[in-house]
């Protein structure tokens, strides 16, 4: 290897070395610093998943909005502004043809009311019409006015409510819908904070592998000067100049992983994918006091997945009975009072009126259905076993979740003692290595076993600093008790 190659190589390393570091120098300039705070927020505002549940949340607030303006009065207006028939048939009785024509003109007003205590309907009607009637037949023509007005009274008999019982499934699925959003708010917060601390990791991942980078070209010049002095074998400037490469190669990794983590973080949070950011964190130890008992009870008190198959319950129990009406012996009770005036004069229309009442009762009587009813009603019982069923599982779920979290939030305080005992061995065991490099006791090949050694374990503290901040916010999320700020994350039912 010519001293010229050498040269070559040396500088290019260091160039690429010298632009790593200031890329990273210049991040600040370049780039958007952003925090877990700020890219929480920008999720809040931005993020797809959030944006669905909160669609679906004014979707079915809307719903319920629609379903209680139907139990108001409705009002509508049928409008027939002009009908015109003509007829020509043979009367037997005169032995001759007549043709009828008639024209008429007319509309109905009604005003209904929906009764949501008995599931009964209010009908209030009134119907005007204008006729002229001609016929051939004695050259008859008549013109006349009439107004019939109704007040009529349905009401269900022997059955369930289904104007009350409409109105609660909507009312569940908007509680279904703000629970599901809530959710969604704590699943964000976690799944953020996840890919936040990955994309920190990367960056750090990507910082030691730039130091491992000029650790190794550290140790190819002075091994470089050796053989150039004959002090040591060309065998280990070919090593060391193969550990450089590979440094090298694994920086280059370590760049676009962060660059992918980055882009993961980017798409979360709703961020657009070409702008520039760069991760702030600050990752240092504050151990936090935490008791499984206030985790446990807290959560199986508080924990918004509870609430959902409670309201699976009660939507199952609806169910029932509508699967217990099919085929049900029901009635059916319309009571109807009213005036019917008709004259040739308009004002004249109730001088002589014709009054109208009606009262009639009907039932429906099943005899035989095969067994569809008892079919469907046991359906509908083994239905609600099911959602009591999955309450009693989502119990023991959350338990068995809050127990393994608070073990691993336990577990992670120990290791970041360890890892910073390893980071601290790693160092000095490094430092006295690399003298002995220097004075030609060791090999590149060792020296580079320790360089590796060092780099594993910052990472591994690193990694265990995170793991500690993630398991603290899983116990938060799955408790809903926060350790850190001593309190409770509390929701309101509607939002």
């Amino acid at each position: 290897m010519s001293y010229q190659i050498r040269q070559s190589r040396s500088i290019c390393t260091a160039i690429l070395l010298f632009a790593g570091l200031l890329l990273l120098s210049s991040i600040g300039l370049a780039q958007e610093s952003l925090d877990l705070d700020t890219a929480l927020k920008i999720a809040a505002e931005n993020s797809p998943q959030l944006k669905q549940a909160r669609y679906n949340l004014e979707e079915n607030r809307e719903l319920l909005n629609a379903q209680n303006a139907a139990l108001r009065s409705r009002f509508s207006l049928t409008l027939d502004p002009f009908t015109w028939d003509r007829s020509r048939e043979f009367n037997p009785f005169f032995s001759t043809f007549n043709t009828q024509e008639t024209r008429q003109s007319g509309g109905i007003f009604s005003i209904s009311q929906p009764i949501k205590a008995t599931d009964g309907t209010l009908l209030l009607q009134n119907q005007f019409v204008w006729r002229d009637d001609s016929s051939e037949f004695q050259n008859i023509r008549t013109e006349s006015f009439s107004n019939n007005f109704f007040l009529t009274y349905r009401q269900p008999l022997f059955t369930y409510n289904r104007t009350k019982l409409d109105l609660e499934g909507v009312e569940l699925n908007l509680r279904a819908a703000e629970l599901n959003f809530q959710i969604q708010e704590l699943l964000l917060e976690q799944q953020v904070a996840q890919l936040f601390y990955a994309a920190f990791q990367a960056r750090m991942n990507f910082q030691v592998a730039q130091e491992d980078l000029q650790n190794t070209q550290q140790s190819f010049d002075i091994i470089e000067k050796k053989v150039e002095a004959g002090l040591a074998a060309k065998e280990e400037a070919y090593q060391a100049e193969l550990n450089l490469t590979t440094n090298r190669s694994t920086m280059q990794n370590a760049e676009v992983t962060l660059a992918n983590s980055l882009d993961d973080l980017k798409s979360l949070i709703g961020m657009p994918l070409d702008e520039d950011i760069t991760i702030a964190a600050e990752i240092t130890h504050q151990p936090v006091e935490a008791n499984l008992d206030k985790a446990l009870q807290h959560g199986l008190a508080s924990r918004l997945e509870l609430r959902q198959r409670q309201i699976d319950i009660e939507s199952a129990q609806s169910n029932l009975t509508r699967q217990a009406a099919t085929n049900e012996f029901s009635g059916n009770l319309n009571i109807t009072f009213g005036y019917i005036g008709t004259d040739e004069d308009f004002d004249r229309v109730y001088d002589n009126p014709t009054q109208t009442q009606n009262f009639n009762l009907s039932l429906e009587i099943p005899i035989w259905d095969w067994g569809e009813k008892r079919s469907r009603t046991r359906a509908g019982k083994l239905g609600v076993q099911r959602s009591e069923l999955s309450l009693d599982e989502e119990k023991t779920s959350i338990a068995i979740g809050i127990r393994r979290a608070f073990r691993n939030l336990e577990n992670q305080d120990a290791q970041i003692e360890i890892a910073r005992q390893n980071v601290k061995i790693a160092e000095l065991t490094y430092d006295i290595n690399l003298e002995r490099y220097k004075n030609g006791d060791l090999t590149s090949i060792d020296l580079n076993q320790y360089q590796t050694q060092l780099s594993n374990n910052k990472k591994s503290l690193v990694d265990a600093l995170i793991n500690y901040k993630l398991a603290l916010l899983d116990l938060k999320v799955k408790s809903l008790w926060d350790f850190k700020q001593g309190q409770s994350i509390i929701f309101n039912e509607s939002q």
